[in-house]
């Protein structure tokens, strides 16, 4: 899946130390519910359990494509949990959608531009319902992200205990449902087009 900027592939076992370098800020990973990484083995060991799971991408930014490698630099994750592995308790016919970008990424809308392809994907090839995500309150530009994608604010709060970092911090949970989702896009194409 690709947009003009931005590439989503697989993780690969040679992004490790790029995932390192990003992930092991700890601006970054605290955000999102994860401990910063402390060595490449560590990235190497997240990229093999936790991101070769199926719906996790690598969020390649394209300027990377050409000064790195033919693959590009994986500055982020993006992808979707199915209920069995989410962090709230949902329906199995939704699923929760995560992210995180590298912060020298921040602010770009390249957030927003992964998560709309994975909701495209999670609705028009997995047949999902309704999407469901959370963020920290201390981290409202991920409430922003959701927002922008056409998530709405529930209008509660929860804890998800299974999160390594910020287990006992409140999460504002939102939702997107798939019919609301194709009528604001379809809404769009007939006004802008």
């Amino acid at each position: 899946m690709e947009t003009e900027r931005i590439l989503l592939r697989p993780w690969q076992e040679s992004d490790a130390e790029t995932l390192f370098k990003y992930a092991s800020d700890p601006e970054v990973g605290p955000r999102a519910g994860w401990p910063p990484h402390k060595s490449v083995e560590e990235s190497l060991e997240i990229i093999r359990t936790v991101f070769s799971s199926e719906g996790m991408w690598a969020v390649i930014w394209k300027e990377t494509m050409m000064s790195t490698n033919h693959q590009g630099e994986a500055i982020g994750c993006v992808g979707y949990l199915p209920a069995s592995a989410s962090n709230l308790k949902i329906s199995e016919d939704h699923a929760e959608v995560g992210y995180w970008i590298a912060r020298p990424y921040w602010g770009k809308g390249i957030c927003t531009e992964a998560l709309q392809m994975v909701i495209d994907y999670c609705f028009n090839e997995k047949g999902f319902t309704m999407l469901w995500g959370g963020y920290f309150l201390s981290n409202p530009a991920s409430g922003r992200v959701m927002e922008k994608c056409g998530f709405v604010d529930i209008g509660e709060e929860t804890h998800c205990p299974n999160l390594e970092v910020g287990s006992d911090r409140p999460v504002k949970v939102m939702k997107l449902e798939s019919s609301e989702y194709r009528a604001a896009i379809d809404d769009y194409y007939f006004h802008h087009i």
